[in-house]
């Protein structure tokens, strides 16, 4: 397994760590040498191994060139992707903004090929995200197969199964680049209230204990909703008390479908005005895949899409037309004189509009 990952990034060139945020930036020429190196199977170059000392207390100095995993660059200008491993969940949470979440996807070979694809687009920073991904059977294969390409691996998860040894083992061995656990609650009565699932506090508390213990790169997500606004200061208090760094998400969504079932579970108190929408990289040098490996410029806007499993890495080439068209005003936003400031992209105010939110929940105009 390789100790680095030395890849292509816009018009920089990265050595990486699996399972640490820190990195190295090359000259071009160094990059050249230690690829070079690395199929000719040399010694690892000294000005590495110096490298890798400084930023990761960590001695190459016996390693071969060929221990660090050298990326080719991609055709496009993507290097990072979120990939939807499966829509199912172990919790029903009244905020989720999946509505039905049914289980279904791509087979093992399938999600192998998605991979692939990925790989070859020249994505280094990968979110693996569901419904709940670490409940797939196939995650842990998934999971090792983006490690053993290069990909630096985010994970986004419940925790519920972190007390799993098997999945312990898996992350302990292939560290991931961060796991983001959501927190629903700092009680058992709340949280089994908000995910409507009895135990499901005793098993993610268990989990998360286990995940800090283990020293995993670590972030919370405390999701605030009028069933736990109470606890929100318990929420901060853990987490502090944990030494994990946290967010706070209060905004709910209507579901993909645009459908408006999350927006009642919001705690009034607790929302704020988003920053106004300045643009994002969506479609072009980001893009998102569902558990078919359907791409699409994100998790919001997920038509029109792109089916890489078909098309391959060609397919990408498509998405920034899409992205820009996605961007248009349209509909009840043509010609609005706040859009200077407006606080959500099209595709998210698209969403609310069909789910016939009220104005107040994402535009200005609801705010007069």
């Amino acid at each position: 397994m390789h100790e680095l990952v030395a890849a292509p990034y816009r018009d920089l060139h990265l050595v990486l760590r699996p399972g640490s945020p820190k990195a190295v930036q090359l000259p071009a020429d160094k990059f050249a040498d230690l690829a070079a190196a690395a199929v000719s199977d040399q010694q690892m170059p000294a000005w590495l191994v110096e490298a890798a000392r400084q930023q990761w207390d960590i001695d190459l100095s016996d390693e071969p060139a060929a221990a660090v995993l050298v990326r080719a660059p991609g055709p496009y200008e993507f290097s990072r992707a979120t990939y939807e491993i499966n829509l199912g969940c172990d919790f029903d949470c009244e905020m989720c903004y999946l509505g039905e979440k049914k289980f279904e996807g791509l087979d093992l070979a399938g999600k192998r090929q998605l991979l692939r694809v990925m790989r070859d687009a020249g994505v280094i920073w990968l979110q693996i995200t569901g419904g709940e991904p670490l409940i797939d059977p196939d995650f842990p294969a998934t999971y090792r197969r983006a490690y053993e390409l290069g990909m630096q691996v985010e994970i986004l998860t419940n925790g519920s199964r972190l007390r799993n040894a098997k999945i312990m083992d898996l992350l302990l061995q292939c560290p991931p680049a961060k796991m983001s656990v959501s927190v629903y609650g700092a009680s058992a009565a709340t949280y089994d209230a908000v995910t409507r699932r009895r135990g499901a506090f005793g098993r993610f508390t268990e989990g998360l204990r286990l995940a800090v213990d283990a020293g995993l790169l670590l972030d919370l997500s405390l999701i605030i909703v009028e069933r736990n606004a109470h606890e929100a200061d318990a929420m901060r208090a853990w987490a502090r008390q944990l030494g994990v760094p946290y967010r706070e998400y209060a905004q709910m969504s209507p579901t993909i479908k645009g459908t408006a079932e999350p927006l009642p579970s919001q705690s009034p108190e607790h929302l704020t005005n988003r920053q106004p929408f300045t643009g994002c990289p969506a479609g072009h040098t980001f893009f998102h895949a569902d558990p078919f490996g359907r791409a699409s410029i994100c998790k919001v806007g997920r038509d029109p899409n792109i089916d890489l499993i078909k098309e391959g890495v060609e397919g990408l080439a498509r998405l920034g037309g899409i992205a820009d068209s996605l961007m248009l005003r349209t509909g009840g936003c043509t010609g609005c004189a706040l859009s200077g400031t407006c606080r959500v992209c099209r595709p998210m105010a698209k969403v609310f509009q069909a789910a016939k939110a009220p104005l107040r929940l994402y535009c200005q105009h609801g705010d007069r």
